[in-house]
C-alpha cells in the first residue's frame, strides 16, 4: 500500500466511524423476525391496488366496508362497497356481512384510523379481516372507479402515487 492510499484509507475509516446513521443506530432485525414482522402485516393489511384488481377480476369470498360516516359515503365511495359506519359495526354486521368472507375495511385515507377501529370491530365479532391501507384518499389518487348517487366517475391518476399510464406498479 503507497502512503497516499494508507493515509486516505486512515482519513476514510477517521471519518466513517465519527458519522452516525439514522437508519443503523437501532440494527434491523434478524431475518427470522423479520419475516415474521413483514408476513404478519401482510395478514392485516392489504392496499388499494390490491383490492381494485380483485373488484375488478370478481374474485368471491370479499366484502369491502365503507366505514365513514353517510355524508362522506355520499361525497364518494367504493362501488360495491357496503356502508357500515363503525359505531354500527357491532349491531348490524352479522345481518349483513356473511362470516365466512373476508372483510376489507377502509376510511379516509393514511392520517385516520377509523379503518382499524372498524377491522377491530370486526374481529371482535369474529371476522377474518384486513385494513385497506390508503383508504379512500389512495383509492382516489390512484384513478379507480368512485361512486356517487350521480353515477361513478374516475379521478386522473396523481403520478406520486401510481404511474399514469394506468398499468399496475407491480410491486
Amino acid at each position: 500500500m503507497t502512503q497516499t492510499s494508507a493515509v486516505t484509507s486512515a482519513v476514510t475509516s477517521a471519518v466513517t466511524s465519527a458519522v452516525t446513521s439514522a437508519v443503523t443506530a437501532v440494527p434491523a432485525a434478524d431475518n427470522a423476525a423479520a419475516v415474521a414482522h413483514f408476513a404478519g402485516r401482510l395478514a392485516y393489511e392489504t392496499d388499494v391496488s390490491d383490492v381494485a384488481a380483485d373488484l375488478a377480476a370478481g374474485v368471491p369470498g370479499i366484502v369491502v366496508i365503507d366505514s365513514r360516516s353517510k355524508e362522506s359515503w355520499d361525497q364518494g365511495h367504493i362501488q360495491g362497497a357496503v356502508h357500515l359506519p363503525t359505531r354500527e359495526i357491532a349491531e348490524r354486521a352479522e345481518g349483513l356481512i356473511p362470516k365466512d368472507v373476508t372483510v376489507v375495511t377502509y376510511c379516509w385515507g393514511p392520517g385516520c384510523n377509523g379503518a382499524t377501529r372498524a377491522a377491530l370491530e370486526f374481529a371482535r365479532l369474529g371476522y377474518r379481516v384486513k385494513e385497506m391501507i390508503g383508504g379512500f384518499e389512495y383509492w382516489a389518487r390512484e384513478g379507480f372507479p368512485i361512486e356517487t348517487a350521480g353515477g361513478v366517475s374516475r379521478r386522473a391518476i396523481d403520478p406520486l402515487t401510481a404511474p399514469v399510464s394506468g398499468i399496475a406498479c407491480a410491486c
